[in-house]
């Protein structure tokens, strides 16, 4: 037992000392290699088979110095090339990341002119449809043309499924209904055409749009003008000038709104055209449209809320008349006032008036006017200066809470920081005892405002008078029972409540308002008039979920006290 058990033993070990030394042969990585190809003649669209070895890796594939594509590839030994367009002859070529193989033959293309079954070609086909042709050697056809009865330039179809029998291809722009089809190829030397003397036709189908009797009036820039008639979602642009405008189209409907290009103030006459068909027509419109640019910016029922805090708030509370954009609660730090963050209360001072010099003019410059309608104590709502208080922006909100968090609020915490922009309100009493201020109230109600400027609304600042209109009492804050017979004693919600509220807006410069003085320093002029007031409670507390509607005329350029 014992000598079996050491013959065992050398038996493993020789076997293992076997196992160590055994070689297993390697496929070592290679170029390329190409033994055969055929056929070695062949046009445009054929398909070579390619016989070799370590093929499985090719990149790149050249009949000559023209590269073409992979028809399949087969397995490591096979694989088939396309004859592709501009292919004459030479020598085919495979690369892989190692090298490249170059076959010992050359290839030779043979050229032949492509031809269209008219028999089996369709009447007719709408413009931008597929349309089938048929016919033999169409595998080496480049270009596709379609020319309308009576014009000698083509236009190019793209081709979407090509064989050497049948071509799909879209039905491109033409002039003309009745149209001839021509095919490009490649003769050897460069790109011919079949000839369009007894080519092929085809009827396309061109839906021009149509439009129905109109007159067109004085439209300012932003007003909208609708249209009616055929056809009219092929209508591509509308060009108010050189402008083009915005559009909403339909079959039978299209509307379109003014642009505001860069048409001077007033009137400007230009023409009104719509385009279709890619750019290639269009329509006169109108030869002489009057664009009408008001001397003022104006913003139509816009609307903003309060800061309450509930699951129907839209937390859109603040709105430039510069912009006429009804800003995000949440944009307001990083968006709106980012200058106001920046500082972090540091540059207050008193309401509506920061300290001077810690914003600077640029800074300031930076945060368009901007303003805002909170709920106060009690039952009233207010209309505010972004630098009237210190205490009022933390208690807007980005999101409905449960309890309030400290996180929504819109500078992100519970610390007291004003806005950068300063502003002050002026209430017009319809009922004042002064002409000239029932008069404007009554010319912003009926919105006969078309210009704001120093001849218009003359400023003494020694007299405290804008037009003649006294404002001693512009402010930071304008409570709602100065300017709303809505007076209940008890919170009750309301919607649809309806009010014509006007009140003088200014726009001071930077650090500019001062209460004792508060004409002096003015950069714009504006009239709020609010027009209705969904009231809406808060948590029992206020109308904090309150969204006021308003129409706003804003001065469009910084007042020139010169022209005084």
């Amino acid at each position: 037992m014992k000598k079996l058990g050491l013959y065992i033993l050398a038996a493993v070990a020789f076997v293992a000392a076997a196992c160590d030394q055994t070689n297993v042969d390697e496929v070592v990585p290679s170029a390329p290699v190409i033994e055969s190809f055929s056929p070695e003649t062949a046009p445009v669209g054929a398909v070579i088979t390619v016989n070799g070895s370590f093929l499985n890796d090719v990149t790149e594939a050249y009949i000559g110095d023209v590269a073409v594509g992979f028809a399949e590839k087969i397995s490591d030994t096979r694989l088939t090339l396309k004859v592709a367009n501009g292919v004459t002859s030479g020598n085919i070529v495979l690369v892989n990341d190692l090298g490249r193989g170059v076959s010992q033959n050359v290839f030779n293309c043979s050229f032949t002119v492509p031809t269209i079954a008219a028999s089996l070609l369709q009447e007719s086909a709408e413009m931008g449809s597929e349309v089938l042709i048929s016919g033999s050697g169409l595998s080496a056809v480049t270009t596709v043309l379609f020319t309308a009865e009576g014009y000698t330039e083509g236009h190019k179809a793209e081709i979407v499924v090509a064989s050497d029998d049948e071509l799909v291809v879209k039905v491109p722009y033409v002039e003309e209904a009745d149209a001839s089809i021509t095919l490009g190829y490649f003769n050897g030397s460069s790109e011919v055409f079949t000839s369009l003397s007894g080519a092929p036709g085809i009827k396309v189908i061109r839906y021009v749009p149509k439009f129905d009797a109109y007159t067109f009036e004085r439209t300012a820039v932003g007003k909208s003008i609708t249209l009616t008639g055929e056809y009219l979602n092929n209508v591509e642009k509308v060009l108010v000038g050189e402008f083009e405008a915005p559009i909403f189209k339909e079959p039978s409907k299209l509307s379109f709104t003014i642009p505001a290009g860069d048409f001077e103030d007033g009137e400007t006459t230009v023409s009104l055209s719509a385009v279709y068909f890619e750019g290639n027509e269009s329509i006169t419109l109108a030869e002489s449209f009057v664009v009408y640019v008001p001397f003022v910016k104006f913003w139509e029922n816009a609307r903003t809320w309060a800061q309450g805090r509930t699951e129907k708030n839209e937390y859109v509370s603040f709105f430039s008349p510069e912009t006429g954009i009804a800003y995000e609660n949440s944009k307001w730090k990083d968006v709106l006032d980012p200058i106001a963050m920046k500082y972090q209360n540091a540059q207050w001072d008193a309401a509506n008036t920061p300290k001077a010099g810690v914003v600077s003019d640029e800074e300031y410059d930076s945060v368009v006017p901007y303003f805002f309608i909170s709920a106060v104590s009690g039952n009233v709502l207010q209309v505010n200066s972004p630098a009237n208080s210190n205490s009022q922006l933390k208690n807007f909100y980005t999101a409905a809470t449960g309890t309030p968090a400290n996180d929504y609020r819109v500078p992100g915490s519970n610390n007291n920081m004003p806005g950068t922009p300063i502003l002050a309100f002026r209430y017009l009493n319809p009922d004042a005892s002064s002409d000239a201020e029932k008069a404007l109230a009554a010319k912003v109600v009926a919105g006969s405002i078309d210009n704001i400027n120093e001849e218009l609304f003359p400023i003494d600042v020694n007299a405290g008078t804008i037009a003649g209109i006294s404002v001693s009492s512009l402010a930071g804050a304008i409570k709602s029972d100065k300017w709303c017979s809505r007076q209940i004693t008890d919170l009750v919600d309301e919607d649809g409540y309806k009010l014509d509220a006007v009140f003088l807006v200014a726009y001071y410069y930077n650090n500019g308002y001062i209460k004792e003085t508060p004409a002096k320093n003015i950069r714009r002029l504006g009239f709020l008039h609010i027009t209705g007031i969904d009231w809406g409670i808060y948590n029992a507390q206020n109308y904090g979920s309150s969204r006021v509607t308003f129409n706003f005329y804003w001065q469009k350029y910084d007042y020139d006290y010169s022209k005084l």
